[in-house]
């Protein structure tokens, strides 16, 4: 199956963690990102992750009524058709919920999985993130820990962020400050209350100074280091050797130095968003500057419809995104480690 099985999508996790390696998490908000998200990894000859944000979902569920659980299920749907073609398994994921908005996507979300496990089928989503970063620590673990369970129950995989992210996506917005790095008594809480694999899996999303979106040289001071101490920190409490699957947030813009630090201590997922929608406009807006006359009706005229034909520019896009995710496949260490 193209799109990861339960027991599949545990196997990936397994063999980055052991091969020390991550999949890219694609950001997706169209059919055409999915299949630019498809081709980059087909093309790296690596598995991957898709995934929908609150945002993203929303967009999908279209302008005229705006429902976030619309636009992940059909874009699910439609990916589990499409994936067929790919030469490649990849995992389906939505990207940061808030507190505000898991009654209108998550949890709806694991009631639909939890729905179809019961008639014998696979969950729609391999995995569902919870972001309680702007809640305390504890409100933070008490939902985990009731969204772990539902997890659970329709075989889903979970992932928690226990302290913030700076910048912003889809309106969660954190400062650039001291706050952005997990301690190791954070870490210590998160195994006590949701386990270490005893109570089901779940990626765990810390903070070493990551930041949304890209910024320039100076502006943000990553510390992927950090990432060695809470492993540490807890295997030394629990004695578990390497407890933690993590997540690398802010993943665009990152230098070659800190994603290999980042996969040596323990990173299986890192989220790739800005940079590839960057690579996916580029490619429109040098067609749009290169053929302005052909795409605007200028001074009267009609234009030339092979160049304002969406499927032209669009073409153009697809292959600048799916460039770009077969570069992160290359950083992350993926390519060419795609399930026989």
């Amino acid at each position: 199956m193209p799109i990861a099985t339960p027991e599949v999508y545990n196997e990936m996790l397994d063999r980055a963690k052991a091969g020390k390696f991550a999949y890219p998490a694609i950001n997706v908000t169209s059919s055409q990102t999915l299949h630019a998200a498809l081709r980059g990894f087909a093309e790296a000859e690596s598995d991957g992750i898709i995934q929908i944000s609150t945002g993203g979902a929303e967009f999908l569920g279209g302008q005229h009524n705006k429902d976030m659980v619309t636009g992940a299920v059909a874009l699910a749907e439609f990916a589990h058709i499409v994936a067929a073609k790919y030469d490649i398994t990849v995992a389906l994921h939505t990207d940061h919920c808030p507190k505000d908005k898991l009654d209108g996507y998550v949890r709806p979300l694991l009631d639909i999985s939890a729905e179809r496990v019961a008639r014998g089928l696979n969950p729609l989503f391999q995995s569902h993130m919870w972001d309680g970063s702007a809640e305390t620590l504890a409100d933070n673990l008490a939902i985990g820990q009731e969204l772990l369970a539902k997890a659970v129950a329709a075989k889903i995989i979970l992932e928690v962020e226990i302290t913030p992210t700076g910048g912003e996506e889809d309106g969660v917005t954190h400062e650039i400050n001291d706050e952005l790095y997990t301690t190791v008594d954070d870490a210590i809480r998160t195994a006590e209350a949701l386990g270490l694999g005893e109570k089901g899996r779940y990626l765990l999303a810390a903070s070493f100074g990551n930041v949304h979106g890209v910024y320039k040289p100076g502006n943000v001071v990553l510390r992927p280091e950090l990432l060695k101490d809470l492993q540490a920190g807890v295997a030394e409490k629990y004695g578990k050797a390497s407890p933690f699957d993590f997540v690398f947030h802010g993943g665009s813009g990152s230098t070659a130095e800190e994603i290999a630090t980042a996969l040596e201590n323990g990173v299986v997922k890192m989220n790739l968003d800005t940079d590839t929608q960057y690579a996916f406009t580029r490619p429109v807006v040098d067609h749009m500057f290169s053929n302005y006359a052909g795409v605007l009706k200028v001074d009267g005229e009609v234009g030339t419809k092979s160049k304002y034909d969406p499927r032209t520019w669009g073409k153009a896009a697809e292959a600048g995104m799916a460039a770009r995710v077969a570069e992160a496949c290359a950083n992350l260490r993926s390519t060419g480690t795609k399930l026989k």
